[in-house]
Protein backbone atom coordinates (compact mmCIF):
# COMPACT_ATOMS: atom_id res chain seq x y z
CA UNK A 1 0.00 0.00 0.00
CA UNK A 2 1.39 3.32 -1.02
CA UNK A 3 0.93 6.19 1.38
CA UNK A 4 0.78 9.61 -0.16
CA UNK A 5 2.29 12.56 1.56
CA UNK A 6 0.16 15.61 2.30
CA UNK A 7 2.25 17.48 -0.27
CA UNK A 8 1.43 14.93 -2.99
CA UNK A 9 -2.25 14.97 -2.09
CA UNK A 10 -2.25 18.76 -2.36
CA UNK A 11 -0.71 18.55 -5.84
CA UNK A 12 -3.32 16.03 -7.01
CA UNK A 13 -6.14 18.12 -5.53
CA UNK A 14 -4.85 21.28 -7.20
CA UNK A 15 -4.61 19.44 -10.53
CA UNK A 16 -8.18 18.21 -10.10
CA UNK A 17 -9.46 21.72 -9.42
CA UNK A 18 -7.65 23.18 -12.42
CA UNK A 19 -8.86 20.40 -14.71
CA UNK A 20 -12.43 20.70 -13.46
CA UNK A 21 -12.36 24.49 -13.88
CA UNK A 22 -11.11 24.15 -17.43
CA UNK A 23 -13.80 21.60 -18.19
CA UNK A 24 -16.56 23.77 -16.79
CA UNK A 25 -15.19 26.79 -18.57
CA UNK A 26 -15.01 24.83 -21.81
CA UNK A 27 -18.63 23.78 -21.43
CA UNK A 28 -19.67 27.34 -20.80
CA UNK A 29 -17.70 28.49 -23.82
CA UNK A 30 -19.39 25.93 -26.02
CA UNK A 31 -22.87 26.77 -24.72
CA UNK A 32 -25.11 28.05 -27.47
CA UNK A 33 -27.16 31.07 -26.52
CA UNK A 34 -30.73 30.74 -27.73
CA UNK A 35 -32.36 33.99 -28.79
CA UNK A 36 -36.08 34.45 -29.37
CA UNK A 37 -36.54 37.22 -31.95
CA UNK A 38 -39.94 38.87 -32.46
CA UNK A 39 -40.42 40.99 -35.57
CA UNK A 40 -37.95 41.71 -38.34
CA UNK A 41 -37.64 45.18 -39.88
CA UNK A 42 -35.71 45.11 -43.14
CA UNK A 43 -34.87 41.39 -42.79
CA UNK A 44 -32.05 42.42 -40.45
CA UNK A 45 -32.74 39.70 -37.89
CA UNK A 46 -33.04 37.00 -40.53
CA UNK A 47 -29.59 37.99 -41.76
CA UNK A 48 -28.20 37.88 -38.21
CA UNK A 49 -29.84 34.49 -37.82
CA UNK A 50 -27.66 33.15 -40.61
CA UNK A 51 -24.44 34.86 -39.49
CA UNK A 52 -24.10 34.44 -35.70
CA UNK A 53 -21.75 31.69 -34.48
CA UNK A 54 -22.25 31.44 -30.72
CA UNK A 55 -25.99 32.03 -30.78
CA UNK A 56 -29.09 30.50 -32.32
CA UNK A 57 -31.82 32.94 -33.28
CA UNK A 58 -35.38 31.71 -33.59
CA UNK A 59 -37.31 34.35 -35.52
CA UNK A 60 -41.06 34.79 -35.62
CA UNK A 61 -42.47 37.62 -37.73
CA UNK A 62 -45.90 39.07 -38.38
CA UNK A 63 -48.31 37.91 -41.11
CA UNK A 64 -47.36 39.10 -44.60
CA UNK A 65 -49.62 41.58 -46.36
CA UNK A 66 -49.36 44.52 -48.71
CA UNK A 67 -45.82 45.58 -49.59
CA UNK A 68 -44.39 42.80 -47.40
CA UNK A 69 -44.21 40.85 -50.63
CA UNK A 70 -41.39 43.18 -51.64
CA UNK A 71 -39.89 43.96 -48.26
CA UNK A 72 -39.87 40.55 -46.53
CA UNK A 73 -38.44 37.16 -47.45
CA UNK A 74 -40.39 33.93 -47.76
CA UNK A 75 -38.53 31.53 -45.47
CA UNK A 76 -39.47 33.02 -42.08
CA UNK A 77 -41.89 31.61 -39.49
CA UNK A 78 -44.94 33.87 -39.10
CA UNK A 79 -47.59 34.43 -36.48
CA UNK A 80 -50.84 32.95 -37.78
CA UNK A 81 -52.87 35.84 -36.42
CA UNK A 82 -52.65 39.59 -35.83
CA UNK A 83 -54.47 39.30 -32.51
CA UNK A 84 -52.05 40.41 -29.80
CA UNK A 85 -53.50 38.09 -27.20
CA UNK A 86 -52.92 35.06 -29.46
CA UNK A 87 -49.39 36.20 -30.33
CA UNK A 88 -48.53 36.47 -26.63
CA UNK A 89 -49.99 33.00 -26.03
CA UNK A 90 -47.67 31.56 -28.71
CA UNK A 91 -44.64 33.29 -27.17
CA UNK A 92 -45.55 32.05 -23.67
CA UNK A 93 -45.70 28.47 -24.97
CA UNK A 94 -42.12 28.56 -26.30
CA UNK A 95 -40.27 31.19 -24.23
CA UNK A 96 -38.63 28.77 -21.78
CA UNK A 97 -36.64 27.25 -24.64
CA UNK A 98 -34.69 30.52 -24.95
CA UNK A 99 -32.22 32.63 -22.98
CA UNK A 100 -32.99 36.18 -24.15
CA UNK A 101 -35.43 37.99 -26.43
CA UNK A 102 -34.68 40.42 -29.28
CA UNK A 103 -37.42 42.70 -30.62
CA UNK A 104 -37.77 45.02 -33.60
CA UNK A 105 -40.96 47.10 -33.36
CA UNK A 106 -42.35 44.35 -31.10
CA UNK A 107 -41.76 45.44 -27.53
CA UNK A 108 -45.43 45.11 -26.66
CA UNK A 109 -45.45 41.34 -27.24
CA UNK A 110 -42.29 40.80 -25.19
CA UNK A 111 -43.62 43.08 -22.44
CA UNK A 112 -46.95 41.25 -22.25
CA UNK A 113 -45.11 37.91 -22.15
CA UNK A 114 -42.88 39.30 -19.34
CA UNK A 115 -39.56 38.68 -21.07
CA UNK A 116 -36.09 40.14 -20.72
CA UNK A 117 -35.77 41.73 -24.15
CA UNK A 118 -33.40 43.80 -26.24
CA UNK A 119 -35.21 46.58 -28.12
CA UNK A 120 -33.58 47.19 -31.52
CA UNK A 121 -34.77 50.27 -33.48
CA UNK A 122 -34.48 50.57 -37.23
CA UNK A 123 -36.88 53.35 -38.23
CA UNK A 124 -40.31 54.69 -37.40
CA UNK A 125 -40.48 52.66 -34.23
CA UNK A 126 -38.39 55.31 -32.48
CA UNK A 127 -38.64 58.55 -34.45
CA UNK A 128 -42.45 58.17 -34.39
CA UNK A 129 -42.88 56.31 -31.09
CA UNK A 130 -46.30 55.05 -30.07
CA UNK A 131 -45.88 56.40 -26.55
CA UNK A 132 -45.81 60.00 -27.79
CA UNK A 133 -49.05 61.97 -28.17
CA UNK A 134 -50.09 62.53 -31.81
CA UNK A 135 -46.74 61.13 -32.88
CA UNK A 136 -45.62 62.17 -36.33
CA UNK A 137 -42.49 62.57 -38.44
CA UNK A 138 -40.75 65.92 -38.25
CA UNK A 139 -41.39 66.45 -41.95
CA UNK A 140 -45.12 65.72 -41.75
CA UNK A 141 -48.05 67.64 -40.31
CA UNK A 142 -50.53 64.79 -39.87
CA UNK A 143 -49.99 62.41 -36.92
CA UNK A 144 -49.14 58.83 -37.80
CA UNK A 145 -50.36 57.60 -34.41
CA UNK A 146 -53.47 58.91 -32.63
CA UNK A 147 -53.46 56.78 -29.53
CA UNK A 148 -55.34 57.49 -26.32
CA UNK A 149 -53.65 58.20 -22.98
CA UNK A 150 -53.90 54.61 -21.73
CA UNK A 151 -52.42 53.17 -24.94
CA UNK A 152 -49.54 55.64 -24.84
CA UNK A 153 -48.91 54.77 -21.19
CA UNK A 154 -48.80 51.08 -22.06
CA UNK A 155 -46.27 51.62 -24.86
CA UNK A 156 -44.13 53.81 -22.62
CA UNK A 157 -44.02 51.05 -20.02
CA UNK A 158 -43.13 48.53 -22.73
CA UNK A 159 -40.33 50.83 -23.89
CA UNK A 160 -38.90 51.30 -20.39
CA UNK A 161 -39.04 47.57 -19.65
CA UNK A 162 -36.35 46.63 -22.22
CA UNK A 163 -33.05 45.49 -20.69
CA UNK A 164 -31.18 47.58 -23.27
CA UNK A 165 -31.98 49.72 -26.32
CA UNK A 166 -29.96 49.67 -29.55
CA UNK A 167 -29.97 52.04 -32.49
CA UNK A 168 -27.51 53.68 -34.84
CA UNK A 169 -27.22 56.55 -37.30
CA UNK A 170 -30.16 58.98 -37.25
CA UNK A 171 -32.30 56.62 -35.13
CA UNK A 172 -29.94 56.96 -32.16
CA UNK A 173 -30.54 60.71 -31.99
CA UNK A 174 -34.23 60.03 -31.32
CA UNK A 175 -33.58 57.09 -29.00
CA UNK A 176 -31.22 59.09 -26.80
CA UNK A 177 -34.05 61.55 -26.04
CA UNK A 178 -35.96 58.88 -24.15
CA UNK A 179 -33.36 56.73 -22.38
CA UNK A 180 -29.75 56.63 -21.21
CA UNK A 181 -29.77 52.83 -21.35
CA UNK A 182 -28.88 52.83 -25.04
CA UNK A 183 -26.09 51.53 -27.27
CA UNK A 184 -25.10 53.39 -30.42
CA UNK A 185 -24.14 50.93 -33.12
CA UNK A 186 -24.37 51.49 -36.86
CA UNK A 187 -23.53 47.94 -37.85
CA UNK A 188 -25.99 46.60 -40.42
CA UNK A 189 -25.42 42.97 -41.40
CA UNK A 190 -25.61 42.12 -45.10
CA UNK A 191 -25.71 38.51 -46.27
CA UNK A 192 -22.90 38.03 -48.83
CA UNK A 193 -24.65 34.96 -50.24
CA UNK A 194 -27.65 37.08 -51.23
CA UNK A 195 -25.82 40.26 -52.22
CA UNK A 196 -22.64 39.94 -54.27
CA UNK A 197 -21.39 40.89 -57.77
CA UNK A 198 -21.95 37.36 -59.10
CA UNK A 199 -25.74 37.58 -58.86
CA UNK A 200 -27.23 37.08 -62.32
CA UNK A 201 -28.74 40.37 -63.58
CA UNK A 202 -32.34 40.63 -64.78
CA UNK A 203 -32.95 40.13 -68.49
CA UNK A 204 -33.97 43.56 -69.66
CA UNK A 205 -32.76 45.59 -72.64
CA UNK A 206 -30.72 48.65 -71.69
CA UNK A 207 -30.51 51.52 -74.18
CA UNK A 208 -28.97 54.16 -71.91
CA UNK A 209 -27.37 54.63 -68.52
CA UNK A 210 -29.73 53.05 -66.00
CA UNK A 211 -30.28 53.78 -62.33
CA UNK A 212 -32.24 51.51 -60.02
CA UNK A 213 -34.10 53.04 -57.06
CA UNK A 214 -36.08 50.46 -55.02
CA UNK A 215 -37.20 52.87 -52.32
CA UNK A 216 -40.75 53.55 -51.28
CA UNK A 217 -41.90 56.73 -53.06
CA UNK A 218 -42.22 58.94 -50.02
CA UNK A 219 -41.04 62.24 -48.61
CA UNK A 220 -38.83 60.45 -46.07
CA UNK A 221 -36.96 58.85 -48.98
CA UNK A 222 -36.51 62.11 -50.89
CA UNK A 223 -38.69 61.18 -53.87
CA UNK A 224 -39.77 64.80 -54.42
CA UNK A 225 -36.12 65.91 -54.28
CA UNK A 226 -35.24 63.38 -56.97
CA UNK A 227 -38.09 64.63 -59.16
CA UNK A 228 -36.80 68.21 -58.84
CA UNK A 229 -33.19 67.18 -59.43
CA UNK A 230 -33.99 65.30 -62.63
CA UNK A 231 -35.44 68.51 -64.11
CA UNK A 232 -31.97 70.10 -63.71
CA UNK A 233 -29.95 67.20 -65.12
CA UNK A 234 -28.09 67.53 -68.44
CA UNK A 235 -27.18 63.86 -68.96
CA UNK A 236 -29.24 61.10 -70.60
CA UNK A 237 -30.44 58.28 -68.35
CA UNK A 238 -33.45 56.44 -66.97
CA UNK A 239 -34.42 55.48 -63.43
CA UNK A 240 -36.16 52.17 -62.70
CA UNK A 241 -38.34 52.72 -59.65
CA UNK A 242 -40.88 50.61 -57.78
CA UNK A 243 -44.59 51.41 -57.87
CA UNK A 244 -44.67 51.57 -54.07
CA UNK A 245 -46.22 54.49 -52.19
CA UNK A 246 -46.85 55.46 -48.60
CA UNK A 247 -50.60 55.89 -48.02
CA UNK A 248 -50.98 55.74 -44.24
CA UNK A 249 -52.35 59.29 -43.96
CA UNK A 250 -54.27 61.77 -46.10
CA UNK A 251 -51.09 63.82 -46.32
CA UNK A 252 -49.16 60.88 -47.80
CA UNK A 253 -51.97 60.17 -50.28
CA UNK A 254 -51.78 63.76 -51.53
CA UNK A 255 -48.00 63.41 -51.82
CA UNK A 256 -48.47 60.31 -53.97
CA UNK A 257 -50.89 62.13 -56.28
CA UNK A 258 -48.44 65.02 -56.68
CA UNK A 259 -45.57 62.67 -57.53
CA UNK A 260 -47.60 60.86 -60.16
CA UNK A 261 -48.77 64.11 -61.73
CA UNK A 262 -45.25 65.55 -61.90
CA UNK A 263 -43.28 62.38 -62.65
CA UNK A 264 -40.33 63.05 -65.03
CA UNK A 265 -40.13 61.04 -68.23
CA UNK A 266 -36.84 59.49 -67.02
CA UNK A 267 -38.70 57.62 -64.26
CA UNK A 268 -39.92 54.15 -65.24
CA UNK A 269 -42.05 52.51 -62.56
CA UNK A 270 -42.28 48.73 -62.44
CA UNK A 271 -44.71 46.65 -60.35
CA UNK A 272 -43.71 45.34 -56.97
CA UNK A 273 -41.03 42.66 -57.26
CA UNK A 274 -40.17 39.85 -54.90
CA UNK A 275 -37.56 40.49 -52.25
CA UNK A 276 -35.49 37.67 -53.72
CA UNK A 277 -35.26 39.57 -57.05
CA UNK A 278 -33.82 42.83 -55.77
CA UNK A 279 -30.14 41.79 -56.01
CA UNK A 280 -30.65 40.99 -59.71
CA UNK A 281 -31.71 44.61 -60.25
CA UNK A 282 -28.66 45.87 -58.34
CA UNK A 283 -26.28 43.94 -60.61
CA UNK A 284 -28.24 45.02 -63.70
CA UNK A 285 -28.13 48.75 -62.92
CA UNK A 286 -25.20 51.05 -63.70
CA UNK A 287 -25.79 52.83 -60.40
CA UNK A 288 -28.36 53.01 -57.61
CA UNK A 289 -30.20 56.03 -56.20
CA UNK A 290 -30.87 55.58 -52.48
CA UNK A 291 -32.27 57.86 -49.77
CA UNK A 292 -31.93 61.54 -50.59
CA UNK A 293 -33.65 62.89 -47.48
CA UNK A 294 -32.57 61.36 -44.17
CA UNK A 295 -28.83 61.87 -44.54
CA UNK A 296 -27.70 58.39 -43.48
CA UNK A 297 -27.33 55.09 -45.28
CA UNK A 298 -30.04 52.45 -45.26
CA UNK A 299 -29.89 48.81 -46.33
CA UNK A 300 -30.40 49.71 -50.01
CA UNK A 301 -27.05 51.51 -50.11
CA UNK A 302 -25.20 48.65 -48.43
CA UNK A 303 -26.84 45.93 -50.52
CA UNK A 304 -26.10 47.74 -53.76
CA UNK A 305 -22.41 48.22 -53.00
CA UNK A 306 -22.09 44.57 -51.97
CA UNK A 307 -23.44 43.75 -55.45
CA UNK A 308 -20.71 45.87 -57.04
CA UNK A 309 -22.89 48.86 -57.94
CA UNK A 310 -22.13 52.47 -56.91
CA UNK A 311 -24.72 54.51 -55.02
CA UNK A 312 -25.94 58.10 -54.95
CA UNK A 313 -27.20 58.89 -51.46
CA UNK A 314 -27.37 62.10 -49.46
CA UNK A 315 -25.06 62.14 -46.43
CA UNK A 316 -25.65 64.57 -43.57
CA UNK A 317 -22.19 64.89 -42.03
CA UNK A 318 -23.70 65.85 -38.68
CA UNK A 319 -25.11 62.34 -38.26
CA UNK A 320 -22.56 60.14 -36.49
CA UNK A 321 -21.78 56.66 -37.76
CA UNK A 322 -20.50 54.71 -34.75
CA UNK A 323 -18.79 51.32 -35.10
CA UNK A 324 -17.04 49.76 -32.10
CA UNK A 325 -17.47 53.05 -30.23
CA UNK A 326 -15.52 54.83 -32.98
CA UNK A 327 -16.96 57.34 -35.42
CA UNK A 328 -16.31 56.67 -39.10
CA UNK A 329 -17.11 58.97 -41.99
CA UNK A 330 -19.58 58.05 -44.68
CA UNK A 331 -18.35 58.44 -48.29
CA UNK A 332 -21.82 58.45 -49.84
CA UNK A 333 -22.49 61.57 -51.93
CA UNK A 334 -23.73 64.27 -52.18
CA UNK A 335 -23.23 66.05 -48.84
CA UNK A 336 -26.18 68.33 -49.62
CA UNK A 337 -29.68 67.30 -50.64
CA UNK A 338 -30.73 70.40 -52.49
CA UNK A 339 -31.93 69.40 -55.99
CA UNK A 340 -29.02 71.18 -57.72
CA UNK A 341 -26.43 69.17 -55.76
CA UNK A 342 -28.29 65.94 -56.47
CA UNK A 343 -28.52 66.81 -60.17
CA UNK A 344 -24.79 67.56 -60.37
CA UNK A 345 -24.03 64.21 -58.71
CA UNK A 346 -26.29 62.32 -61.12
CA UNK A 347 -24.59 63.96 -64.11
CA UNK A 348 -21.11 63.15 -62.76
CA UNK A 349 -22.01 59.50 -62.19
CA UNK A 350 -23.55 59.17 -65.65
CA UNK A 351 -20.81 60.98 -67.57
CA UNK A 352 -17.58 59.97 -65.80
CA UNK A 353 -16.51 56.34 -65.52
CA UNK A 354 -13.45 57.40 -63.48
CA UNK A 355 -15.57 59.33 -60.97
CA UNK A 356 -18.01 56.44 -60.72
CA UNK A 357 -15.21 53.95 -60.06
CA UNK A 358 -13.57 56.11 -57.38
CA UNK A 359 -16.92 56.66 -55.69
CA UNK A 360 -17.59 52.94 -55.63
CA UNK A 361 -14.15 52.12 -54.19
CA UNK A 362 -14.69 54.55 -51.31
CA UNK A 363 -18.19 53.18 -50.71
CA UNK A 364 -16.98 49.59 -50.83
CA UNK A 365 -14.35 50.23 -48.15
CA UNK A 366 -16.96 51.86 -45.90
CA UNK A 367 -19.57 49.14 -46.43
CA UNK A 368 -17.04 46.43 -45.65
CA UNK A 369 -16.59 48.05 -42.27
CA UNK A 370 -20.20 48.74 -41.25
CA UNK A 371 -21.71 45.64 -42.87
CA UNK A 372 -18.93 43.10 -42.44
CA UNK A 373 -20.82 39.86 -41.71
CA UNK A 374 -18.16 38.40 -39.41
CA UNK A 375 -17.77 41.57 -37.33
CA UNK A 376 -21.54 42.07 -37.13
CA UNK A 377 -22.02 38.50 -35.94
CA UNK A 378 -19.27 38.82 -33.33
CA UNK A 379 -20.78 42.05 -32.00
CA UNK A 380 -24.22 40.52 -31.53
CA UNK A 381 -22.86 37.23 -30.16
CA UNK A 382 -20.92 39.16 -27.51
CA UNK A 383 -23.95 41.28 -26.65
CA UNK A 384 -26.18 38.23 -26.23
CA UNK A 385 -23.53 36.55 -24.07
CA UNK A 386 -23.12 39.57 -21.80
CA UNK A 387 -26.87 40.01 -21.31
CA UNK A 388 -27.52 36.33 -20.62
CA UNK A 389 -24.80 36.35 -17.95
CA UNK A 390 -26.42 39.40 -16.40
CA UNK A 391 -30.08 38.36 -16.51
CA UNK A 392 -29.78 34.52 -16.23
CA UNK A 393 -33.24 33.82 -17.67
CA UNK A 394 -35.56 35.07 -20.39
CA UNK A 395 -38.25 35.45 -17.73
CA UNK A 396 -38.52 38.85 -16.08
CA UNK A 397 -40.38 37.09 -13.22
CA UNK A 398 -42.92 39.80 -12.55
CA UNK A 399 -45.84 38.75 -10.36
CA UNK A 400 -48.67 36.85 -12.12
CA UNK A 401 -51.06 39.61 -11.03
CA UNK A 402 -48.93 42.33 -12.63
CA UNK A 403 -48.61 40.33 -15.88
CA UNK A 404 -52.36 39.80 -16.02
CA UNK A 405 -52.95 43.48 -15.31
CA UNK A 406 -50.77 44.46 -18.30
CA UNK A 407 -52.85 42.39 -20.69
CA UNK A 408 -56.17 43.57 -19.28
CA UNK A 409 -54.98 47.18 -19.39
CA UNK A 410 -53.79 46.82 -22.98
CA UNK A 411 -57.03 45.23 -24.18
CA UNK A 412 -59.22 47.81 -22.44
CA UNK A 413 -57.14 50.72 -23.74
CA UNK A 414 -57.21 49.36 -27.28
CA UNK A 415 -60.96 48.91 -27.22
CA UNK A 416 -61.58 52.47 -26.14
CA UNK A 417 -61.22 53.34 -29.81
CA UNK A 418 -64.46 51.81 -31.05
CA UNK A 419 -64.47 54.05 -34.10
CA UNK A 420 -61.00 52.85 -35.01
CA UNK A 421 -62.12 49.22 -34.89
CA UNK A 422 -65.20 50.03 -36.93
CA UNK A 423 -63.10 51.78 -39.56
CA UNK A 424 -60.72 48.86 -39.70
CA UNK A 425 -63.59 46.44 -40.32
CA UNK A 426 -65.48 48.52 -42.86
CA UNK A 427 -62.59 50.08 -44.76
CA UNK A 428 -59.90 47.71 -46.08
CA UNK A 429 -57.73 50.65 -47.12
CA UNK A 430 -57.24 51.54 -43.48
CA UNK A 431 -54.97 48.55 -42.91
CA UNK A 432 -53.72 47.96 -46.44
CA UNK A 433 -51.69 50.27 -48.60
CA UNK A 434 -54.63 51.35 -50.70
CA UNK A 435 -53.19 49.76 -53.81
CA UNK A 436 -54.68 46.51 -55.04
CA UNK A 437 -51.30 45.71 -56.58
CA UNK A 438 -49.77 45.16 -53.18
CA UNK A 439 -52.40 42.71 -52.07
CA UNK A 440 -52.31 40.72 -55.29
CA UNK A 441 -48.73 41.21 -56.52
CA UNK A 442 -47.49 39.77 -59.80
CA UNK A 443 -45.35 36.66 -59.65
CA UNK A 444 -42.79 37.89 -62.18
CA UNK A 445 -41.53 41.23 -63.37
CA UNK A 446 -38.91 42.57 -65.71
Amino acid sequence: MVLLSSHTILIFYTYYLIKNFKLKNSIQTRMVIKVLAIGDVGNTIRTLQKLVKKSEIHLINYPRDGSAFFVNVDDVKLFKTRKVREQVKIINEIKDDYDICLTTASERIAYLADLNYIAYYLGRDIDVPMFKKNSTEEWATEPLHKLNFFERKFYWNAFKNAVVHIAGKWQFEYLSKYTKNAINSSRDPIDPDEFNPNIKPIERKKSKFTFFSPLRLDKSKGSDLLWEAIKLCKSDFEVIGIDWFEEATEESKKFKKKLLNEMPSQIKLIPIIKRSEIARYYTYADAVIANLFLGAHELVSLESVMCGTPVIQYTDRKIKIIVNETEIKSPFLPFSNDPKSIADMIDKVVESKEFRQKLFEDEYQFVNEVADPVKCAEWWDNLFEDLVKKHKSIRKNSSPFRIKLRMVGFLIANRLYSQKIKKLILNSDYQKTGQELYDNPPQTSS
